[in-house]
């Protein structure tokens, strides 16, 4: 039981921690209201959880053996993060009158959990911590404790954004806060340069 615990403290500490998914989150439930942003949520934690998966399950021996192949992931991570800067930064602030809209796919949540460099730090380390025997009982306890967790700490994020949704009425209050955002993902990607 004290292994569980630790297992659920570590994908809590990792998964409610800001970070691009959580902060892409917030936005949409800020613009799109939470009902809209649970796709992006769900793509979220099914991504991160085949990740944690595939990296318990061989794939941190690959990266162990080409460090190369982590730079380039660390690279790509950070031009997608300063990709959805842009996007966020030059976003109209227009905010569905209804509550719904799109709002980020669940496709969408699932490749910015591949793309996310915080994902692939998190995946690593746990498993290091974790299942490092790369036993597949405790990579799957281990993927099925983070799946609950995460599901929770991002749609967080996502009710956090709808509760703005009441001080984000007009659409320049609505461009500053996804200014504010992309700021946040810029710095995150900085952060990560000079790693």
């Amino acid at each position: 039981m004290p292994l569980l615990l630790s297992m659920a403290a570590f994908a809590l500490v990792s998964s409610i921690t800001p970070g691009p998914v959580n902060i892409v989150a917030l936005s949409a439930g800020a613009q799109h209201g939470l009902r809209a942003s649970l796709r992006h949520v769900a793509g979220a934690t099914v991504g991160f959880s085949g990740l944690l998966l595939l990296v318990g399950l061989g794939m941190h021996r690959l990266l162990t053996q080409w460090p190369a192949l982590t730079t380039a992931i660390r690279w790509g991570g950070i031009a997608f993060l300063l990709f959805m800067a842009w996007k966020l930064a030059t976003d109209e602030g227009q905010i569905e009158a209804s509550g719904g809209g799109k709002g980020p796919s669940f496709l969408y949540g699932a490749a910015m959990q591949w793309l996310n460099p915080k994902a692939w730090l998190a995946s690593v380390a746990g498993i290091g911590v974790y299942a490092a025997d790369g036993g597949g009982v405790q990579v799957w306890r281990f993927a099925a404790i983070y799946f609950v967790v995460c599901y929770l700490s991002i749609a967080c994020w996502a009710y956090a954004g709808a509760f703005l949704r009441g001080y984000l009425r007009d659409a320049r209050r609505v461009r500053l806060f996804n200014r504010a955002m992309a700021l946040l993902l810029v710095a995150s990607a900085l952060f990560l340069v000079e790693r």
